[in-house]
């Protein structure tokens, strides 16, 4: 792999490893673009705090160690600093005024959530419902006609547990707006390795249908996940499987 904008830290409390280890391992595998988007904070009411993003109290240290460590390893690698958000348009106001005087390269839209993580709902539970299914696609479409996020963050994240044909109506029309701008869908390396119901060939159809382009997100949650050939190959694999040509980067 050439680039990959897909990598957390343990910030966010379901990750591991230091940050110098993340990019140690993307050199030795001869990346030439690290982008580091662990996940964002959100300004809660009522201190409510997070179990799965960075706190608000995080982000100095987070730039700062990135940002020393950007300009120790700048002949080795270019590195990117960012986040993967939520799109809760609720809450976008209160984010954008705490990160405004923050050197945040990038963003890339992961719709854990469809509305405040307060009330749950995590996307990734099983659910027959269509309803359900509907609002998370329009939540995605509307996130990115937001022009905040560089792309989406395995976009089958949604566990749609009915019938195929619904969950062909809505995803295909999920990949045909991502076509239309020009938008890679992700190839998920975490999900991949670990047999979850994301990144999976039932989407892949839908996207080689529609002719959308791949990119591989590695979702690091631990340093060796970049230099995991093993898994990686699996990933392209997937992509020559449904015909889907590779994005190597993007535009930041």
């Amino acid at each position: 792999m050439f680039a990959n904008y897909h990598t957390h830290t343990q910030r966010c409390g379901h990750a591991i490893g230091e940050d110098r280890e993340y990019i140690e391992q993307a050199v030795k595998n001869g990346f030439e673009i690290l982008g580091f988007s662990d996940h964002c904070p959100w300004v809660f009411p009522d201190d409510y705090v997070s179990d799965m993003r960075m706190s608000p109290q995080m982000v100095d240290d987070y730039f700062q160690s990135l940002t020393d460590l950007k300009k120790e390893y700048q002949n080795d690698i270019k590195i990117y600093i960012g986040f993967e958000s939520e799109y809760i348009p609720e809450l976008v106001e209160a984010q954008d005024k705490f990160l405004a005087d923050y050197p945040v390269d990038y963003m890339i839209l992961g719709q854990h959530f469809m509305e405040n993580e307060i009330y749950r709902g995590y996307t990734g539970i099983p659910s027959e419902s269509e309803e359900r299914l509907v609002k998370y696609v329009d939540s995605i479409i509307e996130g990115m006609e937001s022009g905040r996020y560089k792309y989406v963050a395995h976009p089958d994240l949604l566990y749609f547990t009915g019938e195929d044909e619904i969950y062909e109506k809505h995803f295909t029309r999920l990949c045909e707006y991502l076509k239309n701008k020009n938008i890679p869908v992700e190839i998920n390396a975490l999900g991949v390795h670990d047999k979850r119901h994301y990144t999976s060939e039932k989407f892949l159809k839908i996207a080689e249908k529609v002719g959308n382009k791949a990119i591989i997100g590695i979702d690091a949650h631990y340093p060796y996940a970049l230099s995991d050939n093993e898994n990686i190959e699996k990933c392209q694999k997937m992509a020559r499987k449904f015909n889907l040509e590779i994005v190597k980067s993007i535009d930041i």
